[in-house]
């Protein structure tokens, strides 16, 4: 009975660490729609859309638009949290975790808190 407790106890601690053990390249994003993991790599090109709707800022990871292989998006509700992103993050080597999803597609991420959001 006693391994059994011992058991459950490691799986429930190991098995979150290992799901974020490893991280995605950019162009690795797109074999994992519908998962939560880490997409690192430089950040190429970032636009803030304050005119469009939800004032979207993307930060495009790897290839700079238009040809982005993957976008971290922060929207404008959550911007305060993350200062002026499109300018402080440009040219940074950073990871960012969240759920991908496939949008026109490519591969993005919803950013909605900055530790979210690492500088490597």
């Amino acid at each position: 009975m006693h391994s059994l407790k011992v058991f459950t106890f490691a799986a429930i601690i190991i098995c979150p660490i290992a799901a974020y053990a490893a991280s995605l390249t950019p162009e690795e994003a797109a074999n994992h729609i519908g998962e939560t993991a880490t997409v690192c790599g430089v950040i190429a090109s970032t636009t803030y859309a304050a005119q469009a709707p939800m004032a979207p800022t993307f930060l495009d990871i790897g290839i700079p638009y238009p040809n982005q292989s993957f976008s971290a998006i922060i929207f404008g509700t959550d911007r305060p949290k993350f200062g002026v992103p499109e300018i402080s993050m440009r040219d940074k080597s950073v990871c960012v975790t969240g759920e991908i999803f496939l949008y026109q597609g490519a591969p993005k991420m919803i950013l909605r808190n900055p530790g979210q959001l690492i500088e490597k």
